[in-house]
């Protein structure tokens, strides 16, 4: 019978190796990963969750701890580690990082029992305070909006004081 258990723990094993493999991979292309604790949280809102994030090209998955914490070694990121504890659900990005920041920033917001732990921007371990924090920042439209808004102002305030220049030299003639 050993040889049997030696055979089923190998391929559980290799199993396990390969998970690594792959959630590194996708770790390695991801411009986010977030660890996010998931308790209390029903399968319905966990739904909504990952469609919102599909949708902000992002992807939710709830993996081992011990998986994750291997794929992050075999990524060279450190200073998580103490966020895998528990239940944790690991959110990646490949494209822009904010807009699946904010799905999941604003999903925490209406719901008191998912959390936020930390994570990961292009490489670089931030924290929670930091990531809400990115997350609170107005989007790309809204600040381009905002700029040409003020670009604009500026210009109607230049062409009002010119018209005027032009109205004294009028006058002055």
């Amino acid at each position: 019978m050993g040889g049997v258990e030696k055979v089923a723990s190998e391929t559980i094993l290799k199993q396990k190796e390969e998970e690594v493999k792959k959630l590194a991979e996708k770790m390695q292309k991801s411009s986010l990963i977030l660890l996010t604790d998931y308790r209390g949280i029903n399968v319905e809102d966990v739904t909504a969750l990952r469609k919102t994030l599909r949708n902000a090209n992002g992807n939710y998955a709830v993996i081992k701890n011990n998986i994750t914490k291997r794929a992050l070694a075999e990524c060279k990121i450190e200073g998580l580690e103490e966020f895998l504890v528990g239940p944790t659900a690991v959110i990646t990005a490949e494209d822009s990082y904010l807009d699946s920041l904010k799905a999941v920033y604003e999903y925490a917001k209406n719901n008191d029992f998912y959390k936020l732990k930390a994570g990961v921007i292009d490489g670089k371990v931030v924290s929670k305070e930091d990531l809400i924090t990115l997350a609170k920042l107005p989007s790309r439209e809204v600040l381009i909006a905002k700029l040409a808004g003020a670009l604009l102002g500026n210009i109607s305030k230049l062409a009002v004081a010119l018209d005027q220049v032009a109205k004294q030299k009028e006058a002055a003639e």
